[in-house]
């Protein structure tokens, strides 16, 4: 039999039929699936986008400080890498990074063994992978908003139904109605996500009620997911180094992830590195997903969670003090105001407050930047409960501060 003539017309045709075909006559594109398609777009993202190339803009849109990481991190990262340490780790994250977190956790909240603790590339990292280890499509999803709007998209990636129950706001603040939220929990939901304290409004749960909720959690079978990034910028009691979580209660091998980063009380945010506490029985397959995700934390920014861990605790309680005295000095600024209506919160570190006026709350956000150069995230990208509020992040100096209220007020007084 003679070789095939790769150039005949009788092979052209043949690969003309199993080829993609191009050009003029080619079909369009498919477009991603209706689950994404469907998410929402962050219009925290699309204020921040608005900002591009306005002159003198004071942001206080995101979830971050204005200050750097401490030195000490910053030292420990580069010395790593001047170590060479650059090279794939362990799916979980190295052992002297785990075995960090096992006594911090077990410090905080009690006994936490190593192999209850997997480090993740951030924390939206980790709540994105817990979300995938229990939740499938067609699962009920519950979540308590106002919320950061990655929490309730995140499962409906995965094809989930995401109902929500909203925190109250009255003369107290921001509230849980905790009867709502048990009557939410269905026996047919799967998972409870649920960020305590929160973003965007500062709202703390209290220690009974996690235990009202976790109990009924447990006689329905459901999965908890607990958001707790924000756990420690927490303004209680003086000595009160950590508000309260679900790990207090719970042990260590029920239906309990909890989530957690070194965004927020390390200064931390751009290095992506967070962590997950749930149990071992779990631990082997999120390992698999991790592995399909990311592969693993890098290395060098692992050794740097090590040295916070292990150094950073005046440098966090120094932080929260800082937030404190923001956060009050904001508090105070905006309540003479007219048209603001404002409450001190126990945790996080914004202030979530309402704004006559601010019923299209991503319309007004816009008009702040072109007009007034300040840049807040609107209320409703965290859900319609918090249309006619406004998200403002008091991570940085009392001056700027001012400086924002200040162009805040001469808005209002135009408008």
């Amino acid at each position: 039999m003679r070789d095939l003539d790769l150039s005949s017309s009788a092979t052209f045709s043949l690969n003309a039929t199993t080829a993609p075909v191009t050009g003029a006559g080619a079909a369009a594109p498919t477009a991603a699936r209706d689950a994404v398609r469907a998410l929402r777009s962050s219009q925290i993202r699309e204020v921040a986008n608005a900002g591009f190339g306005v002159a003198d803009i004071l942001p206080f849109w995101f979830g971050e400080s204005d200050r750097v990481t401490p030195a000490f991190i910053r030292e420990a990262a580069a010395g790593a890498l001047a170590r060479g340490e650059t090279f794939y780790t362990h799916n979980l994250g190295i052992a002297p990074l785990r075995e960090a977190l096992a006594r911090y956790v077990s410090e905080l909240h009690g006994a936490t063994p190593m192999e209850n603790v997997a480090v993740t590339s951030a924390g939206v990292n980790a709540l994105m992978l817990a979300a995938q280890l229990v939740v499938g499509a067609g699962d009920r999803v519950v979540a308590v908003t106002p919320l950061w709007p990655n929490l309730v998209e995140i499962p409906k990636i995965l094809g989930a139904t995401v109902e929500t129950a909203a925190l109250g706001y009255g003369e107290r603040g921001w509230t849980l109605d905790l009867e709502k939220l048990l009557k939410a929990l269905t026996p047919d939901t799967k998972l409870l996500m649920i960020n305590s304290p929160n973003n965007p409004t500062g709202w703390v749960m209290t220690r009974d009620e996690q235990r009202a909720v976790l109990e009924h959690c447990r006689r329905h079978g459901i999965w908890i997911v607990a958001d707790e990034v924000y756990e420690r910028l927490y303004y209680g009691e003086p000595g009160e180094r950590t508000a309260s979580s679900f790990l207090d209660l719970a042990s260590r091998e029920e239906r309990l992830i909890c989530v957690n980063s070194f965004s927020k009380a390390w200064l931390m945010t751009g290095w992506r590195l967070g962590w997950i506490v749930a149990p071992r029985v779990l631990m082997d397959d999120l390992g698999k997903l991790v592995e399909y995700n990311t592969s693993c934390a890098p290395s060098f920014v692992q050794q740097a969670g090590i040295v916070a861990l292990e150094q950073g605790e005046a440098s966090t309680r120094a932080l929260v003090a800082n937030l404190r005295v923001s956060r009050d000095h904001l508090a105070a600024a905006l309540a003479k105001l007219p048209g603001v209506d404002v409450k001190v919160p126990h945790g996080a570190m914004y202030l979530f407050f309402k704004l006559e006026g601010a019923q299209n709350s991503l319309d007004l956000c816009k008009a702040l930047v072109r007009e007034a150069g300040l840049g807040l995230a609107p209320g409703s990208a965290f859900g319609p409960q918090g249309e006619g509020f406004v998200r403002w992040c008091y991570a940085c100096d009392p001056a700027r501060l001012d400086a924002g209220v200040e162009r805040l007020s001469r808005y209002l007084a135009r408008r």
